[in-house]
């Protein structure tokens, strides 16, 4: 059976490119299509070669260098500024000639940006199954106190006829319902996803519309929908209670007036935690808040941990529960005046379900 190289190389981590003696690039891999931006059609008369280094060099110096010289270099640690996007990419780069065809360069990038990313959900992720483990032997070692105080609460009313004494066992009862519902709210969902194929942008849609109705049409939303996004298989009720509690949360922090913008792209061959995915969606919520404080920043996806005195600090946590029970993952961004968070979800469909 004949090896076809150019699928091979489709399915390295690495991205890969190849030039002429021009610098001008004659072939690009999906994952340098990813990492750079440009896809493969536009790759011919992307330049490559003008793109500004770290080093104060040009990119085209590196290149020029090596088909001059004819020998391998590795660049560790380069920084590459992509102008267009206004913003900068960390690579390990290793340049060297074609063997036997001497006016051919092969590049090849690996992104520290991917890796330092990966261990970072990974590490979010461990954190997030830690601290629900804790959080649930905590539960339950408090709602068994707490049956038994409403129980004996609801005995000792019945002994009583003076109805202003019955009116402390009522706060005793109204007190630990309303604790068993914070425990329960901890806990986060406890079933797994009733999964079915749906359209992200009609989850949204439908969030933005219960949001409007609670702040009386009072924000300013901004929609930028990739229309081309296919359906994929998930739980329509969990997907719109993350959703919604992220825009809550930003709602929260900007208060009337404010401006959220909705984003939705695809990722192709995207990594969650360490697991690779050939199809990936990104929903990115952006306010013009105030920004989240950098001693919270790490910290926000933990049960009660809130910048906001009447806050309970379990919307997050939720969200990113029942983001995971899809295998995605929930990340933030923030700056004064701008903070982003993002869902990204596999696009799983009815043929990948088993």
């Amino acid at each position: 059976m004949p090896i076809n190289f150019s699928e091979l190389i489709n399915h390295l981590n690495h991205s890969v490119i190849i030039t002429d003696e021009l610098c001008q690039v004659v072939y690009i891999s999906p994952s340098a299509e990813a990492l750079l931006a440009v896809s493969g059609r536009k790759a011919a008369a992307f330049d490559l070669a003008s793109l500004p280094t770290s080093s104060g060099q040009l990119f085209g110096k590196y290149l020029r260098d090596t088909l001059k010289d004819g020998q391998t270099f590795t660049h560790r640690e380069m920084v590459i500024e992509l102008l267009d996007q206004r913003r900068s990419i960390t690579v390990d780069c290793t340049l060297s000639i074609m063997q036997n065809m001497q006016s051919y360069l092969l590049i090849e990038f690996s992104s520290l940006d991917r890796i330092l990313r990966i261990a970072k959900e990974d590490q979010l992720i461990s954190q997030q199954q830690a601290s629900r483990e804790v959080v649930r032997g905590m539960a339950h070692e408090i709602k068994n106190p707490l049956g038994g105080i409403r129980g004996a609460a609801q005995l000792l009313e019945r002994e009583l006829n003076n109805d202003g004494q019955k009116d402390f066992t009522q706060i005793i009862i109204s007190e630990v319902d309303r604790l068993q519902s914070l425990v329960d709210r901890m806990l986060g969902p406890n079933r797994r996803p009733n999964k079915a194929m749906h359209n992200i942008h009609d989850v949204l849609e439908h969030v933005i519309r219960l949001v409007d109705v609670e702040t009386n049409n009072s924000l300013n939303f901004i929609r930028d929908y990739d229309p081309s996004l296919p359906e994929f298989m998930a739980d329509r009720d969990q997907l719109i209670q993350a959703t919604l509690n992220i825009v809550r949360n930003a709602w929260e922090a900007i208060g009337k007036g404010g401006q959220i913008t909705i984003k939705t792209r695809s990722k192709r061959r995207f990594t969650i935690g360490y697991n690779n995915h050939r199809l990936v969606l990104a929903v990115y919520i952006i306010d013009n808040g105030a920004g989240i404080p950098a001693d919270l920043i790490e910290q926000i996806f933990f049960p009660m941990v809130t910048g906001r005195s009447e806050g309970t600090g379990l919307g997050l946590p939720i969200a990113q529960g029942l983001i995971n029970q899809h295998q995605g993952l929930i990340e933030c961004e923030s700056k004064p005046g701008t903070t982003q968070f993002t869902i990204y979800l596999p696009f799983i469909t009815a043929e990948d379900t088993p």
